[in-house]
């Protein structure tokens, strides 16, 4: 039998990541991700199976899928995470290369220890401020301690490096750049800011994004000109994603910059999302995509699963024309896409 084809877009991109959102459940409602009140919750029954999500990711591993990050949501609140991420994780044996997780911490204190032991080795934390007041603001959440506490945990039980990500929001949080720098002094944690971008309210992002250049540019004023890690330059073919990562000055740690609006990344984009209720969505800022939902539940063969894949490849669109934004296109809310 002939092995599978790569998956490759229109644009002659191979597609080697995918992030995968378990579900949109969330325990906090932070500013730029969901509204206080209201979110229309995907119905329980059209959330997939963590069967069903394996049965995908299996197919995309053996099609040269490298990469999985597995998000929500806040993946740490669905039950059975831990044996899901075992189960993935051994996929490592057929060609996956690499298993992470981007959660917001506030469970990983319990759940550090049984992630690790289940084979997951990186990790990615939102974290937009370490002003506890501000924190509360920003996540509408009382739970600072709590984050803080399962940062330190992740770190005990081997998690290295951690990153930490920031969402940066002019006269929000932009004048704790120092402060979450200068954890990576004496730690190996990777600090990554990340561009502010059109979610919700059009104006209301326009009046709080930050290009990363003047970010750098505060940091070298502070502590002198950055050094490249040559350990990891980012781009799409390492471990680091889209971040162009440096380090201070005899830094244990890295700095790293993700440039989502002012420089995008979009002519080597090497990524599709998988959405809690089962479709594959080639680009976060399109709403095109392909159900695999009911194909699963009606047992389809491997082979309409491939179909599907090529079919999302198909409608991966060149570049994501953010320079075209309209108000009725920004992100209505960041939970129900997986990030």
């Amino acid at each position: 039998m002939s092995q599978p084809l790569p998956l490759v877009d229109s644009f002659n991109r191979t597609v080697n990541y995918m992030r995968v959102s378990v579900t949109d459940r969330c325990n906090l409602r932070c500013t730029y991700c969901m509204p206080a009140y209201g979110v229309n919750w995907m119905q329980q029954d059209t959330i997939l199976s963590f069967d069903e999500f394996y049965r995908i990711i299996e197919r995309a591993v053996a099609r040269g899928l490298k990469k999985i990050r597995i998000t929500g949501g806040e993946p740490l609140v669905r039950s059975g995470i831990v044996d899901f991420i075992a189960k993935v994780a051994a996929l490592k044996e057929r060609g996956l290369k690499d298993l992470a997780m981007t959660t917001n911490a506030v469970l990983l204190k319990t759940m550090a220890g049984p992630l690790y032991k289940a084979g997951l080795r990186r990790m990615n934390i939102s974290l937009d401020s370490l002003n506890p007041k501000r924190f509360e603001e920003v996540t509408r959440g009382n739970c600072f301690r709590k984050v803080w506490e399962g940062i330190e945990e992740a770190e005990r039980v081997g998690f290295s490096p951690l990153k930490i990500n920031m969402v940066l929001q002019k006269g929000c949080n932009d004048d704790e750049v120092i402060d979450f720098v200068k954890m990576t002094l004496n730690r190996d944690i990777h600090v990554r800011f990340i561009e502010y971008m059109p979610c919700g309210d059009y104006d209301d992002w326009k009046s709080k994004y930050m290009p990363m250049d003047d970010v750098m540019k505060r940091i070298e004023a502070e502590f002198g000109k950055l050094e490249t890690n040559l350990e990891d330059k980012g781009g799409n073919e390492g471990t680091s994603g889209p971040a162009y990562n440096f380090k201070l000055p005899g830094g244990k740690g890295v700095v790293g910059f993700i440039h989502a609006i002012s420089e995008h990344f979009c002519d080597t984009c090497n990524r599709v999302r998988l959405t809690a209720d089962g479709s594959l969505r080639p680009c976060l800022f399109s709403d095109i995509e392909v159900n695999f939902r009911e194909a699963l539940r009606r047992n389809c063969s491997d082979e309409e699963l491939d179909d599907l894949f090529d079919q999302s490849l198909q409608i991966k669109p060149e570049g994501h024309m953010l320079e075209q934004f309209a108000e009725e296109k920004t992100l209505k809310s960041m939970i129900s896409i997986g990030g």
